[in-house]
């Protein structure tokens, strides 16, 4: 079962990652400076995982692939990893949509 996991940065915006069963970080948000905010995207990522056309494809400078997931107003609200081959990507792919909506949420910042 995926677990989003919500981390302060050093610079104390909030993020989270959401990581599949296996403890792979398979999507990582943007910066928030309030928390709740976090909260929210981790709720977007759970609605918009599941539609197919909300992931946009990518080629980074370095050739590798990657993709970012879009809220329906078209802001980035999760960002990949990189991956060797269009095969990893569209099984990055897969595993966001299979994880996000019944990820359990897991707040390390409450840890402090």
């Amino acid at each position: 079962m995926g677990k989003f996991i919500i981390t302060q940065r050093i610079n104390n915006e909030y993020q989270f990652n959401l990581k599949a069963g296996n403890g792979e970080i398979i999507l990582t948000s943007e910066g928030y400076v309030q928390k709740a905010s976090c909260q929210k995207g981790i709720e977007s990522i759970k609605v918009n995982s599941q539609d197919l056309s909300r992931y946009d494809r990518r080629v980074a400078k370095n050739g590798k692939d990657y993709f970012v997931l879009k809220a329906r107003n078209g802001e980035i609200i999760g960002n990949s990893q990189m991956y060797n081959s269009k095969s990893g990507l569209e099984n990055g792919i897969a595993s966001v949509k299979a994880n996000a909506p019944t990820a359990e949420i897991v707040d390390e910042t409450l840890k402090k």
